[in-house]
């Protein structure tokens, strides 16, 4: 067992999830996916689909409803209940914020039903499982590469997640476990710091504006928590000159990020299996609806936010830096392909010719 806010583990330790045998699909009634938003285009369009996909193979006969509560916690809230009320025998809830989408697992333990945290914690004793890759060795991961790839004296911008999101922290506590000691000792200096509500790219352009402004564009490396930070840091810099000449982290490798990677403006992006973690989730709500057991998924505990022990499904990640990173990333992700990746400018890069 280990605290949700200790994840020490590195990265390439992490045991990758892999699909267990075919099991029974005796599987019926229904499993609702609650999405948080659609500012990021990974729930609805990789997410989601392979959910979906998935029951479809282990759990044909099994009616899956896919929710999206556009970034408002009363609506999330709203929607669980309506998938309560519709019958839903298990919840997988991607939550808004991991306080408050308490209610929605204590509801639904109620009336019986399991709820599976997804990609973020849910803060509540009744949470049954969460399904996610190790985000502190991420966060490191990304200040790491920004570091490898600046100076003594560099003065660097923080661009941190949404402060509702239990995950956005994990990743700054895992950013500033390489940069702490840093900015005390004066080989890197944080220049500026701000988190993103909603993780809205709109809000991380506005805060890397007024970074480039509070220090006068002096900025030679971004530690960005996500893609989307990554991509509205890139647009401010580009105004200024300075896109392509200082390192910038990402989280998810979007098809976006991966073409701004390949011209060398995203120098990083960390990548996880988000097939896989969505085949780990599906496999477990089969399981729990036919009353199997679950063990050889779930081979870890974590203590989530209010102490209670929540069965742990691990995936793995991989940290891509450039066309090598790229590479890796289209030939591990299903979702992701080459033509996808070698549109627009990017096609003229060396990569795609």
């Amino acid at each position: 067992m280990f605290s949700l806010n200790k994840m020490h583990l590195l990265a390439a330790s992490t045991a990758a999830f892999t699909i267990a045998g075919a099991i029974g699909a005796q599987a019926e009634g229904m499993v609702a996916f609650l999405l948080p938003e659609n500012v990021n285009p990974r729930w609805e369009q990789q997410d989601a689909a392979a959910f979906v996909a998935k029951m479809k193979e282990i759990a044909p006969d099994t009616k899956v409803e896919v929710f999206n509560a556009g970034n408002d916690t009363s609506v999330q809230q709203r929607q669980a209940e309506q998938a309560l009320t519709q019958g839903a025998d298990v919840l997988v809830v991607i939550p808004i914020d991991g306080e408050s989408s308490a209610i929605i697992a204590d509801t639904a333990a109620e009336e019986g039903v399991p709820t599976i945290a997804y990609d973020r914690m849910i803060n509540s004793e009744n949470t049954k499982f969460w399904v996610q890759a190790d985000m502190y060795a991420t966060g490191a991961a990304q200040a790491q590469h920004v570091v490898d790839n600046t100076a003594k004296g560099d003065t660097l911008v923080m661009l941190k997640g949404s402060p509702t999101d239990p995950n956005a922290a994990v990743i700054a506590e895992g950013q500033m476990s390489v940069l702490e000691p840093l900015f005390a000792s004066g080989e890197r200096v944080l220049g500026y710091e701000n988190w993103t509500q909603g993780w809205d790219p709109a809000i991380a352009r506005r805060s890397m504006d007024q970074a480039l402004t509070q220090l006068n564009n002096n900025v030679q490396g971004v530690v960005s928590s996500n893609d989307g930070n990554a991509g509205a840091a890139i647009a401010a810099m580009e105004e200024q000159g300075m896109a392509g000449k200082v390192p910038v982290s990402g989280l998810d490798c979007t098809v976006q990020a991966q073409q701004l990677m390949l011209l060398g403006k995203q120098t990083q992006c960390g990548w996880r299996p988000l097939h896989e973690m969505a085949a780990a989730a599906a496999e477990v709500a089969v399981r729990l609806m036919n009353d199997q057991d679950y063990s050889d998924l779930a081979t870890r505990t974590v203590t989530n936010g209010v102490g209670a022990e929540v069965n742990f499904v691990p995936v793995d990640s991989y940290s891509a830096v450039g066309p090598e990173g790229v590479a890796y990333v289209i030939e591990h992700d299903p979702s992701i392909t080459k033509d996808m990746v070698c549109q627009g400018e990017a096609a003229s890069t060396d990569f795609c010719k």
